[in-house]
């Protein structure tokens, strides 16, 4: 390519990425609403979890006060809360869980479990101090029938409006997905797990 091409070839590059950058802010120009968001991470695919704790980050690093309540996950020992751990006066995080359904075997268990964690959630929801609450795998307990959907889709769409809530699980309920801002889809393509190998420290913990 002679320095002539290469020359047009940037010169064309620059006017595209003008006209580009030229409708882009026209649109931001139209965005100019702030409010709390009700995000929702679902899908069969690993990450949502992962995703939400990221926000958790993101939130502490600009001062913000986030809760988080885990619905299924107990006392397992995972990553993100010991860095999160670090910052008490930022974050509070909740191990309302006892496992999955099926390490528990007792339907009642599981619903007191949840029924506690919501009233936790409801608590943090509530208090003016947090700008985000996470509720991770409240999904799985509303799949379950464990709560009442009807009721927390209408405590969500009543939180106070500048919080932020995410809330994760696969099978998210169509009420859910309609009430939500936001709503990610995790698609598995391929995961290591059908090969053979194991949940890792670092991966999925």
């Amino acid at each position: 390519m002679s320095d002539t091409d290469d020359e047009d070839l940037n010169a064309r590059h620059a006017r595209k990425m003008a006209k580009k950058k030229a409708h882009r802010d026209k649109v931001l120009a139209t965005k100019t609403e702030e409010r709390g968001l009700l995000v929702v991470h679902t899908g069969k695919g690993k990450g949502k979890t992962t995703a939400a704790m990221g926000l958790a980050m993101r939130a502490i690093g600009h001062g913000m006060k986030v809760g988080i309540v885990q619905f299924v996950k107990g006392v397992w020992e995972t990553g993100e809360r010991h860095v999160l751990g670090r910052f008490p006066d930022l974050v509070t995080i909740k191990a309302m869980g006892e496992g999955f359904t099926w390490e528990t075997q007792d339907r009642a268990r599981d619903i007191a479990a949840a029924e506690a964690a919501w009233g936790v959630a409801l608590e943090m929801i509530a208090d003016p101090a947090y700008a985000m609450v996470i509720l991770d795998e409240l999904n799985i307990v509303l799949r379950y029938g464990y709560l009442p959907l009807d009721e927390v889709v209408a405590a969500l769409k009543a939180k106070p409006r500048d919080l932020h809530v995410v809330v994760t699980g696969r099978n998210a309920k169509d009420e859910m997905i309609e009430a939500a801002d936001l709503v990610t889809e995790m698609m598995q393509i391929k995961h290591p797990f059908r090969s053979g190998v194991k949940a890792q420290a670092g991966m999925e913990y």
